[in-house]
């Protein structure tokens, strides 16, 4: 990998480099997945089409029904590349292209698309194969890192005992994978920490995923019941038992309730655990919801809860964040990275669930002054995580300009109107 430190260089680069670009995005996931990888992806794309770039997007179909064709995402027409696709069953909606085709599929892709720079988000399928067929042709490669070993594990079905090799199998892959790409990137410093600690790579940019902030809007009004609000997979590693075992601890008086939007394997277990600890009448399971809805979540909800292990960043609590929710967090990964202990929420011991019952009391409790000013921190906090600014520094590191790491601890002051 050879990277590309130094300050943003501003547009002097002469007219050929500010013509639109021919982007191709490779993941092996997105829409209609739900998840952080997925959400990104389709956001960059949309972006990138928005500012009238030609992008298009090869990842696994979705169903049996696989080609090329015209698909329209954020209200954004791109070109997709779905490619012939198996159902991982151990998952509960997973869909892998096919390992043994995946260069010959990437090959047909790039030469038909002729990219000027490939962007995978993923190391695992489709980003060996783009990375492989691309470098041979002399393209651009820029590499986004989404993944973590406790994404996948419990769905791999390997014993305990052979997961640690496993794990040690996949960081080699993602090194060999990462180190054909220019630059590589990954959504927060710390991951970006954890990225080269695991593969030996250097230079690794931290660029926030980013979010259309203006998209979720912020309620003010008081308060009427306590309604904690959990959003993603429902998955082990999100550790949604946690959660639930928090709730049995809160005061019978403050009535608080717990909201899980998403959809996973763990769901009915979870329903389970929920009737075993007596407040099943206090728990919603609404599953997967639509955009609409999930704002609406947002927009009812006294508090996020993140008690999940392995993020590196979290999108979910940026769309908390830009809709005035305080955020109770686990300080694990790269939360801490969001949630500023005091500011707009609070740190929890990972998998403690006294500890996030008593961080939950805290907002929960706050009087209505403390309460607002929480929520003016997360508003405050998300600033810095404009999506136009993300786009703006992937453009480019696409024409081979250097960028220095957008800064997204610190955001100047706002005030709610």
């Amino acid at each position: 990998m050879s990277d590309t430190p130094g300050a943003s260089t501003p547009g002097t680069a002469g007219a050929e480099n500010e013509r639109p670009l021919t982007v191709l995005i490779g993941a092996d996931t997105f829409a209609p997945n739900v998840n952080g990888a997925a959400r990104f992806a389709e956001r960059l794309a949309a972006g990138l089409a928005e500012r009238g770039h030609d992008v298009h997007v090869m990842a696994p179909a979705g169903n049996r029904k696989h080609g090329t064709w015209k698909e329209v995402h954020e209200g954004q027409e791109i070109t997709a590349h779905r490619l012939r696709s198996w159902r991982w069953y151990p998952h509960d909606w997973l869909r892998f292209a096919l390992p043994w085709r995946i260069r010959q599929n990437s090959a047909k892709v790039i030469d038909q698309v002729k990219p000027d720079v490939v962007h995978f988000q993923s190391h695992i399928i489709t980003g060996r194969g783009l990375s492989v067929e691309a470098q041979k042709r002399g393209i651009r490669i820029i590499g986004t890192n989404h993944f973590m070993p406790e994404n996948m594990l419990e769905f791999t079905l390997l014993p305990a005992a052979w997961q640690e090799w496993a794990v040690g199998l996949a960081w080699k892959a993602a090194r060999r994978t990462f180190g054909r790409a220019e630059s590589v990137t990954t959504p927060t410093r710390k991951a970006a920490q954890f990225l080269e600690k695991h593969t030996g790579l250097v230079g690794v940019h931290a660029i926030s995923c980013g979010i259309d902030a203006h998209k979720y809007s912020p309620n003010w009004e008081p308060r009427t019941e306590n309604r904690i609000l959990f959003v993603g997979r429902v998955t082990g590693e999100k550790q949604i038992d946690v959660l639930l075992r928090a709730l049995t601890l809160l005061p019978k008086e403050l009535d608080a309730k717990v909201e899980i939007v998403g959809g996973g394997d763990q769901k009915k277990n979870l329903e389970h655990l929920a009737v075993e600890l007596g407040i099943a009448d206090r728990v919603k399971f609404t599953g997967y919801v639509t955009d609409d809805e999930l704002r609406e979540s947002y927009h009812r909800a006294s508090v996020l809860a993140m008690p999940s292990i392995a993020e590196l960043q979290s999108i979910v609590t940026m769309e908390a964040m830009a809709s005035a929710l305080p955020v109770v967090a686990a300080n694990a990964m790269a939360l801490p990275h969001l949630v500023h202990d005091g500011e707009n929420g609070y740190l929890f011991e990972p998998s403690n669930a006294e500890d996030l019952a008593a961080k939950l009391r805290i907002v929960l409790e706050a009087s209505p002054a403390e309460y607002r000013r929480l929520k003016e921190e997360s508003i405050r906090l998300i600033a810095a995580h404009d999506i136009q600014r993300t786009i703006s520094t992937f453009e480019s590191l696409y024409r081979g300009r250097p960028v220095t790491d957008p800064v997204t601890d610190v955001a100047p002051a706002a005030t709610p109107e």
